[in-house]
């Protein structure tokens, strides 16, 4: 009696002090535990919330969090009958200080033992994972990142400084309610050998190393021990051998070469370097950028804990290492070890970098046998730990703002080791980069006049440091719809295993193909229509690069509703700017000005801007290559037939042209569902009164002088980004 008095003046006095000096963050959603709790089928039963640790300042955050949003409280007593009764509603995994030689947790057995008893009973269990430091947008602190929490369970001195120094810097995530009746059923079932305690201990603990491995990454040694393991496995063995019979050198220079490789590969993850970049980072985009705008995280969230992540981004600027990295930290997600090219394993930044998760590739090793052994048991050891990864699919920066073809080389071993098992199911995590202005926009522009590309090097990364003063607007981060490799391995009917030294099937590289493909098509989906980009499409196919002010805003609007009616996809964002505030905004980022001509103001595209603008409208020209098409078969037949067209051969002669755009554009829609997009569009041109339909299903062209120069200008997008683009690659064949 009087330790259970002492516990709770304990309780309450923790809780004054929290409630002063704590204000965690609670990433997630808890609407679906809210409704799971509220819901009438499950409503009666009681809910536990289960911990890992035992430790009283994390019970009462829990505690203080569940009052605040109205769920079940946690210190309230958990009552089963009228003579079973808990003290509260936390269960600790770990056994109780006074029972610490103890399997399992004493209220874990107790509660399976009355659940037995009583088979109409369940208790509903709620994982709840809780973190120090883990919440970064405050931390201003080396010492305070250096002391965030990790795998370790904290000692008791550390829990206090947590305590002391995170505040208001820490993470709670409610999970999924767990029904304990069904574990229990699943005990029976699968270990009739053991207690059902072993088996609900067992499965709830895989649970939190899911969620803590989605939010810290995977338990890592440091980077010696990671390659000193992988110099042992059978892989390297078998590839040093081979090295030293086919080179003929001895099998110790062999070992040293391997070594050597490893070094230059292998990432040395660094928690500290992480929340140091962390904190670098926060003062580098507030200064550079208006804003960071992240779209549909919340579907790579759900993935974390079941799914082996690989982040598979289009590549448009340096910055996109450094930008993705950050907003998955800081939504409480562990950083992806990512694939940077040995360029840039310069002096002291290639060290940041491989801090960060990065690990250095050539760009090209055919004919070195052991190199891409080394290479390829890496990322197979990556898999193994359930590493989160990214690679660039389109493998280094395109240089005119389209996606450039996939590079598969990333994507294909990546595959191979799925395929030798030990790995869970991977979700492939196509990401759009929705850039204003471009850091590397000076070079960018002397590039695509023909001038050699430059070599990174430190000191152009210190110039291009020097124009943080500078305006680039806001930058949107859009994750776009999964690829699950799965399924495209059950639609190619590939095998589940392929060993080591299995010849690859066909049907695994179709595979390949097919997932590099689905990548870059679901990268198009998730486009961002920005103000920049938008202006720029419109301003860049017009004479001189200029139209009136009134123009600009019609075109706008045209543009604008086309995009509502025929939607590209629905993860595509539009921007909420109005016309008019388009233009204003991109005067303030300098893009384009104003002047008079003719008694009244032009918008013109600022003259140092026509390349890095046709590089932003390009990021967008997906979205109208389609109505671009239809207008050029439309002005093109109606010129030669009076303004008129037959309906079924404005189709015919769209389809026929259609394989080469979707190809060229990474398009979505496949050859038999393009028939309905070419009529969705057509009823935009009507609504529009571009066109008209008669009663012979003659499609007549308006006469409107107006009209007639949005369909010019629509047709003259495909001409300068189809045709010309065409004639000139025959030409340099």
């Amino acid at each position: 009696m009087a330790s259970s008095a002492y516990q709770k003046f304990y309780r309450q006095f923790t809780k004054k002090i929290l409630n002063k000096i704590v204000s965690p963050q609670v990433l997630g959603d808890t609407q679906t535990l809210e409704n799971t709790i509220n819901d009438p089928d499950t409503a009666h039963f009681p809910i536990c919330y289960v911990i890992q640790d035992d430790s009283t300042s994390n019970k009462v955050l829990i505690d203080n969090e569940t009052e605040k949003r109205k769920l079940s409280p946690a210190f309230a007593p958990l009552q089963l009958s009228s003579d079973y009764q808990e003290d509260d509603s936390f269960i600790t995994l770990e056994p109780t200080k006074s029972n610490a030689s103890a399997y399992y947790p004493d209220k874990i057995i107790r509660l399976v033992e009355f659940l037995l008893k009583h088979p109409e009973q369940d208790v509903l269990l709620i994982p709840t994972t809780i973190l120090w430091g883990r919440a970064p947008e405050n931390e201003d602190s080396w010492y305070k990142a250096l002391m965030a929490d990790a795998w370790a369970k904290p000692t008791g001195i550390k829990q206090a400084l947590n305590i002391t120094l995170y505040g208001r810097d820490n993470y709670i995530e409610f999970h999924q309610a767990i029904s304990l009746r069904q574990l229990i059923n699943s005990a029976i079932e699968l270990t009739p050998n053991f207690s059902p305690a072993h088996y609900v201990v067992t499965e709830l603990n895989k649970q939190f190393n899911g969620y803590k491995e989605a939010i810290l990454g995977p338990d890592i040694s440091d980077r010696r021990n990671v390659i000193n393991k992988l110099m042992t496995t059978e892989a390297i063995k078998e590839a040093i051998l081979n090295e030293s019979i086919h080179k003929k050198i001895s099998i110790n220079e062999a070992e040293n070469l391997a070594h050597q490789y490893l070094d230059e590969i292998v990432s040395d993850f660094s928690y500290s370097t992480l929340r140091f970049a962390e904190i670098a980072l926060t003062k580098l985009w507030t200064q550079l950028y208006d804003g960071i705008e992240v779209h549909n995280f919340d579907t790579v969230r759900e993935l974390a804990k079941d799914y082996e992540i690989v982040y598979t981004p289009c590549h448009r600027s340096h910055i996109d290492y450094l930008l993705l990295s950050y907003v998955i930290y800081n939504r409480g997600l562990m950083v992806p070890h990512i694939a940077a090219g040995i360029n840039l394993n310069m002096p002291v930044v290639g060290q940041l970098m491989r801090g960060a998760g990065a690990y250095f590739i050539r760009r090209s090793f055919n004919g070195n046998a052991l190199y891409t052994a080394v290479f390829k048991e890496y990322i197979y050891s990556m898999l193994n730990r359930n590493t989160p990864m990214e690679y660039f699919i389109e493998g280094g920066r395109s240089r005119t703002g389209l996606l450039l073809p996939p590079k598969k080389g990333m994507l294909a071993m990546t595959i191979q080791s799925y395929l030798r098992g030990n790995s869970k199911p991977i979700a492939f995590i196509p990401t759009y980069f929705g850039y204003e202005k471009l850091i590397e926009g000076s070079s960018y522009i002397k590039e695509l006049g023909g001038q050699k590309k430059q070599a990174e090097s430190l000191f152009g990364l210190l110039k291009s440091i020097q124009k943080i003063e500078k305006v680039f607007g806001v930058v949107h981060v859009n994750l776009g719809e999964p690829v699950f490799l799965e399924d495209i391995l059950l639609k190619n009917q590939a095998p589940q295993h392929v060993g080591l030294h299995d010849e690859i099937p066909d049907s695994v590289k179709a595979s390949v193909n097919d997932v590099a493909i689905d990548i870059l098509e679901n990268i198009n989906k998730a486009v961002v229509i920005n103000p920049i980009s938008l202006i720029s499409l419109v301003l860049l196919n017009a004479p001189t690069h200029a139209l009136a002010e009134r123009e600009v805003l019609v075109r706008l609007e045209q543009l604008r509703n086309l995009l509502k009616h025929h939607r590209y996809d629905e993860r595509m964002q539009i921007t909420e700017l109005s016309n008019k505030e388009i233009i204003q905004y991109a005067m303030k980022l300098k893009q384009v000005e104003l002047i008079e001509h003719d008694n009244e103001r032009w918008v013109k595209v600022s003259d140092l801007q026509v390349g890095l603008l046709k590089y932003f409208s390009n990021n967008i020209l997906h979205t109208f290559i389609l109505p671009a098409l239809i207008a050029k078969v439309l002005k093109r037949n109606t010129e030669q037939q009076h303004f008129k067209i037959i309906k079924s051969e404005l189709f015919s002669q769209v389809i026929a042209q259609y394989p080469s755009i979707h190809k060229a554009f990474f398009l979505k829609w496949d050859e038999t569902q393009v028939d309905t997009q070419i009529e969705c569009i057509l009823e935009y041109f009507s609504a529009e009164k571009l066109i008209d339909i008669d009663a012979e299903q003659n499609i007549n062209i308006s006469k409107a002088d107006p009209k007639i120069r949005l369909l010019s200008a629509l047709a003259h997008l495909y001409d300068v980004n189809v045709v010309k683009e065409a004639e000139k690659d025959v030409k340099d064949k």
